[in-house]
């Protein structure tokens, strides 16, 4: 059975009908969000929801019949991601709460990023970019509070809308991060009473926007290589420690063999 089952969930057609189904899912949830549409076909749609889900429960089965021993298949993250996201739409099928099973049912379009490789990648990219988030996190929010207090020292009285307050102004320079009408929007109808204010905002987008957010994308850049390095067993790292570690074994095994010469 557990042969049986490892053939199923390895075949490409299986996984490939799998990314079809979810897709099929997520097109369905879509039409029920057109009243005229769901008054029409409502019943027909909720009978294919319930016999995708029966599938993917189906395929979680297998998974778990194929792991060996069972125990491994909850050792995998993306494992209990999908188990997590199947059983709890199962256990809210024929819900009442039409609310929470619409939910519930959107959230099955993330099984996406467990079932292909890319979008699996990218996003232990994102979790591996957490640790240097903070610290980036955290200088992007000095260079906030700085040009904020700036800000609101030098234009509260010239436009109080975006400069009244320090966090006015720090919604304001939210807005300019995103590079979002900051030069007609925000800079030019300043620059009419402070010829010179266009050095704060220039500034600003240079030390906010094109240093900061592009260290962060430069973090996950980073991370993204290594994750595929190490998905692709290339991982240089590993293999210089591992040569390390067995440079210092024969490095102690030639001192025995001097010590008892």
């Amino acid at each position: 059975m557990q042969v049986w089952s490892q053939r199923i969930v390895e075949n490409k057609a299986f996984q490939n009908t799998i990314i079809l189904l979810i897709l099929i899912n997520a097109v369905l949830i879509g039409m029920e969000t057109y009243p005229n549409i769901y008054e029409q076909y409502g019943s027909i749609l909720n009978v294919l929801d319930v016999v995708i889900l029966a599938i993917f429960t189906i395929e979680i089965i297998l998974k778990l019949i194929a792991s060996e021993p069972t125990g491994k298949f909850f050792k995998d993250g993306w494992n209990v991601f999908d188990f997590v996201i199947v059983a709890f739409s199962f256990i809210f099928v024929g819900s009442t709460y039409v609310t929470v099973l619409r939910i519930l049912r959107v959230l099955r379009l993330f099984r996406t990023i467990s079932v292909i490789p890319s979008l699996r990648k990218l996003v232990n990219a994102l979790l591996m970019t957490l640790p240097s988030l903070g610290t980036i996190m955290l200088l992007l929010g000095i260079v906030f509070y700085i040009f904020s207090v700036i800000g609101t020292v030098l234009y509260s009285d010239v436009n109080a809308e975006y400069f009244g307050t320090i966090q006015h102004t720090a919604l304001t320079l939210f807005q300019m991060i995103t590079l979002e009408s900051w030069a007609s929007g925000v800079m030019r109808p300043v620059m009419e009473d402070a010829p010179y204010s266009w050095i704060y905002f220039v500034t600003f987008i240079l030390a906010g926007s094109f240093v900061v957010l592009n260290l962060f994308v430069g973090v996950i850049v980073n991370n993204f290589e290594k994750v595929e390095k190490i998905e692709n067993g290339d991982d240089d790292e590993e293999k210089l420690k591992e040569e390390i570690s067995h440079l210092r074994q024969e490095i102690r095994e030639l001192k025995e063999m001097i010590k008892k010469g």
